[in-house]
């Protein structure tokens, strides 16, 4: 469930100053484990300064491709996304997960008309739909709006521009920056009236099939309440989030004593005493169990596991459907124990 693959770096291409797109070269042995859907991510393992860094990443290319390439950002200071800005070199290995997501977009025979919003590092896994989307039908549409500071921090810049001439009649881009003008983008953040400006002005008369969301919470939150007023009904928007938002001040109070746990990972059996107070995925990791994880901030969807004894409530959750928790689905990054016992499953997902 958990496996990593050793995969070599085939390219690294300077983005913006502080970003970089890393291509993976992947075996033929390994092609039928690296398939994937547009939108869906990969997750790489790193030990840094002694400690192991397991960091989750958006592929921007097509599931036709030999290879996989994501974007990176830097975030941090002595982290892997500073390592890969500033270390990572051509021909150099890492450890790589298979992908996995549910931000996805599956290719049908049918016309589609597709929108999407995105701000920073969150145009990854949008480029990846935005390219299969235009070559699954020659009648596909596809309205991008990207948010930036700048033109010269707009990731995939170049590689827009391209989907733009190539697909002028169909492949429609809004540059947004917030912090320079220019005759070529709108100025400010994504907000009410950029949705409105992309949707009920320049493409009045399409009917848009979905919308992909991919960003910081605030601006996921802000496009998401717009299209609502636009009548755009919940099953229609698609969101991830590329950043946690901080919860400290919200979090409930954690229940006291201990809660007997057993967890199922790739058919083992172990148990264990936690206290309450702690995540049950820390609680997992600190007894050396070998369970899936990716971001540890409730962001992807590594983590899942489902209860089948006892209850767990998350700190908070933007993955999960209301069905999903119903039947006892967790994120263990964000769950705390709240019965004597406990049992969950990573293995029925």
């Amino acid at each position: 469930m958990s496996d990593f693959y050793t995969l070599k770096v085939k390219h690294i291409k300077k983005l913006t100053p502080s970003s970089v797109a890393i291509t993976f070269d992947i075996p033929k042995d390994y092609i039928q484990n690296f398939q994937f859907e547009s939108g869906q991510y990969i997750t790489i393992k790193k030990e840094i300064k002694g400690k192991e860094l397991r960091r989750a990443y958006s592929i921007s290319s097509c599931p036709k491709k030999d290879a996989i390439t994501i974007g990176v950002k830097k975030v941090d200071r002595g982290g892997f996304s500073d390592f890969a800005n500033s270390k990572l070199q051509e021909g150099d290995t890492l450890e790589v997960m298979p992908p996995e997501g549910r931000f996805t977009f599956v290719t049908t025979e049918a016309q589609k008309n597709i929108a999407a919003f995105a701000a920073g590092s969150g145009i990854t896994p949008i480029m990846s739909i935005a390219k299969t989307v235009l070559d699954a039908n020659p009648k596909n549409k596809f309205v991008l709006v990207y948010g930036n500071k700048s033109e010269e921090e707009t990731m995939f810049y170049t590689d827009l521009v391209k989907l733009q001439l190539e697909y002028s009649d169909r492949f429609f881009i809004y540059f947004t920056n917030s912090e320079t003008k220019s005759e070529s983008s709108l100025f400010g953040r994504i907000d009410t009236s950029t949705v409105n400006y992309a949707l009920k002005n320049k493409h009045k008369d399409v009917h848009f099939d979905a919308f992909y969301l991919c960003g910081p919470e605030p601006m996921i939150h802000l496009v998401t309440d717009t299209l609502k007023e636009n009548d755009i009904s919940k099953d229609k928007i698609h969101f991830e989030l590329f950043t946690a938002t901080e919860i400290k001040d919200e979090m409930p109070v954690a229940a006291n004593g201990e809660t007997q746990v057993e967890v199922v990972v790739d058919d083992e059996t172990f148990s264990f005493t936690m206290d309450k107070k702690m995540i049950v995925l820390d609680a997992v990791l600190k007894e050396n169990i070998d369970a899936p994880y990716s971001c540890q901030g409730g962001v992807c969807s590594s983590c899942i596991a489902k209860v089948t004894e006892g209850n767990a409530e998350m700190v908070q959750n933007q993955i999960l459907t209301d069905g999903e928790i119903e039947d006892g689905f967790i994120l263990t990054c964000q769950a705390r124990a709240l019965t004597p016992t406990l049992k969950i499953d990573y293995d029925d997902v």
